[in-house]
């Protein structure tokens, strides 16, 4: 996994060496789009930074710029925007490099935009000076110009567009919202021909396709609007016909050729319409139009056929609308989005049309679009993965208990005679330190007043005492013999003496030699002993201490769930409320079709009648 993430790891100031492997496994999970798992190592691994003795020797101070700076990056794509803002200005207002900061600001610009605060936002990037990361560089000033744009001061917002039109990776985007912004200004003539360029722009992938499509259904309509039939036509004719604006513009280019009275060019693009699914808008209004560009034409027979397949179409879609509406009051739509599938796939939700047709899936395409819808969608479906995370750490309290009780088992029987053993050595222990405290005091005493005799060798020791016993063993006898013996006594204490004396200063120095390396040996059992003191308390620490603990947790663990399940109660019914406000204004909107759908029916069937009346 290190490595990976190494191969990820690019911050904005340069790619550097990725040093600290907690810090990697969170990019890694970043990465991936599971900015909540890369926030739990993140937090855990920042704080554990901050609670060391020596935070420039931990591997994350080679990061913790980045680390810091990450942190507000992964809660504002968490949408953790209150947080991320707190996150984003400690950087700010900390002791970090100019890029770095500059980088926080813009984020914090960002956020602000996000929320609906262009004020804010504008004041942020007021606060950027100096060096700025060229990754972002072209960023900034495109939300500079957004900023502008929704300031209502799109001249201004204009000049910073014009050269962001060369920049790699912005040229679809600067070169519409330029367009747009002309628009806003008042010049017309020039944002006209601004989205005809960006309706013509190099697409590099899909996101420049929708841009680029998007670009040419704006210009149609603006076109459109102006009665310039003829250029709306070829604009609209440029949108991809499986794009995601395709339907929009089918119905607008069928609008143009019949504002032109070109009702038999309009056919062309409403018939490839009416054919989609019914669901779409778009459609719906198609499936109208269609048989009235017939009836325009004078074929009432076939406008009538056609009148008649949009009532029972649009009969059958207030059925479903019914049935719709029924269902998620019943909560049938929470449960389907709340599938696992969508967390898993990205695009689970648009291959829900394909599934066997139940009534919280019909019209759940045109629920998606929905700002509101989408924002709601998102907060459930956060609150129900929250849910499933703090059951699963639920969960795995209990295997804490079993560890407990599994250690418990192993060290009790254990522990009294381990305590036994080491009360006996303790002693042992003790009294060599004694000692060696004692012989150090007595050399120490010796470095005063000289005493060869203590220094005296074992075989010394044993021939001074059987001196000593000869002496005893003479007593008081008087002879010849007993003074020789006497003498030569005598002699041999003397050569004893003399022995000790000449050799003191060399036997001292080797004493002193031999007793560091004693403190050497006690230093070690002393450390040992330490080890075994400490290892004798982590044994027991290890099962005793955390009932109290694992108890709170749970207790923690309990409120939240409660918490959470009235949150998500609260967010679904938001949801539902979206949802059927939605369907309702679809609903009144295809009853008004059918009407209308109903009553030219009668009259192309009336005129089909008198037609062919006239025609016997």
């Amino acid at each position: 996994m290190l490595a990976v993430a190494a191969l990820l790891y690019a911050p904005s100031g340069g790619a550097d060496e990725l040093r600290d492997l907690y810090y990697g496994e969170a990019l890694f999970h970043a990465y991936q789009g599971d900015y909540f798992d890369a926030l739990e190592r993140l937090d855990a691994e920042i704080a554990q930074h901050y609670r060391v003795d020596e935070p420039h020797r931990d591997s994350l101070s080679h990061h913790i710029d980045h680390a810091e700076f990450s942190v507000g990056d992964f809660e504002l794509s968490y949408r953790m925007h209150h947080r991320a803002g707190r996150a984003i200005r400690a950087v700010l207002e900390g002791d970090v490099s100019e890029p770095v900061k500059n980088e926080a600001a813009y984020r914090l610009a960002r956020i602000h935009f996000q929320k609906g605060q262009p004020e804010a936002s504008m004041h942020a990037l007021e606060g950027i000076e100096g060096v700025v990361p060229e990754a972002i560089q072209g960023d900034v000033e495109f939300l500079r110009a957004n900023v502008y744009m929704a300031l209502q001061r799109p001249e201004e917002a204009a000049a910073i567009l014009r050269p962001l039109q060369r920049t790699d990776g912005l040229e679809g985007f600067a070169t519409y919202n330029l367009g747009i912004a002309l628009l806003q200004d008042g010049h017309q003539e020039e944002a006209i021909a601004q989205l005809e360029r960006a309706g013509r722009v190099s697409a590099q992938g899909p996101t420049d396709l929708a841009i680029r499509d998007k670009s040419n259904l704006v210009l149609g309509t603006l076109l459109f609007d102006g009665s310039d039939f003829d250029r709306a036509q070829r604009s609209l004719d440029r949108v991809r016909m499986t794009g995601p604006f395709s339907n929009q513009a089918l119905l607008r280019a069928g609008w143009a050729d019949a504002s032109a009275a070109n009702f038999d060019r309009a056919l062309v693009p409403w018939s490839i319409l009416a054919e989609r699914s019914p669901t779409d808008a778009a459609v719906q209004e198609a499936i109208l139009v269609l048989p009235y560009a017939y009836s325009k034409l004078e074929v009432h027979g076939r406008a009538a056929q056609l009148y008649g397949r949009a009532i029972e179409t649009f009969g059958s879609e207030l059925e479903k609308l019914d049935a719709s509406i029924e269902s998620v009051r019943n909560g049938g739509f929470l449960e389907a989005l709340l599938r696992e599938e969508i967390r898993q796939d990205e695009e689970w939700v648009i291959r829900l049309r394909s599934l066997p047709e139940t009534p919280e899936t019909f019209y759940l395409m045109s629920l998606m679009a929905s700002h509101d819808f989408q924002t709601a969608l998102q907060n459930v479906l956060d609150l129900e993965d929250l849910r499933q995370r703090l059951v699963g750490w639920k969960r795995t309290l209990a295997s804490f208990d079993d560890l407990i009780v599994l250690r418990r088992r192993y060290y009790e029987p254990r522990l009294p005679q381990t305590d036994a053993r080491f009360r006996e050595l303790d002693a042992r222990v003790r009294l060599r330190r004694e000692q060696q405290d004692n012989l150090d005091r007595r050399l120490q005493n010796m470095l005063v007043a000289p005493r060869p005799d203590l220094l005296a060798t074992a075989a010394e020791q044993l021939a001074e005492a059987r001196l000593e016993a000869l002496d005893v063993a003479l007593g008081d006898q008087a002879g010849p013999v007993q003074e020789a013996l006497r003498a030569r006594v005598a002699r041999l204490r003397g050569v004893l003496t003399w022995r000790q004396q000449t050799e003191y200063h060399q036997r001292l120095t080797e004493t002193h030699a031999h007793l560091r390396e004693l403190k050497a040996d006690f230093a070690a059992l002393d450390l040992q002993h330490e080890a075994f003191v400490r290892e004798r308390q982590a044994s027991t620490h290890s099962y005793t201490g955390y009932g109290a603990s694992i108890q709170q947790l749970r207790a923690r663990l309990e409120r939240s769930l409660e918490r959470l399940a009235v949150l998500m109660v609260r967010q679904g019914r938001r949801l539902e409320t979206v949802a059927i406000e939605e369907l309702l204004a679809r609903r009144e909107r295809l009853a008004d079709f059918h009407n209308q759908a109903r009553f030219a029916f009668a009259d192309s069937y009336d005129r089909a009648s008198k037609a062919q009346v006239q025609a016997e």
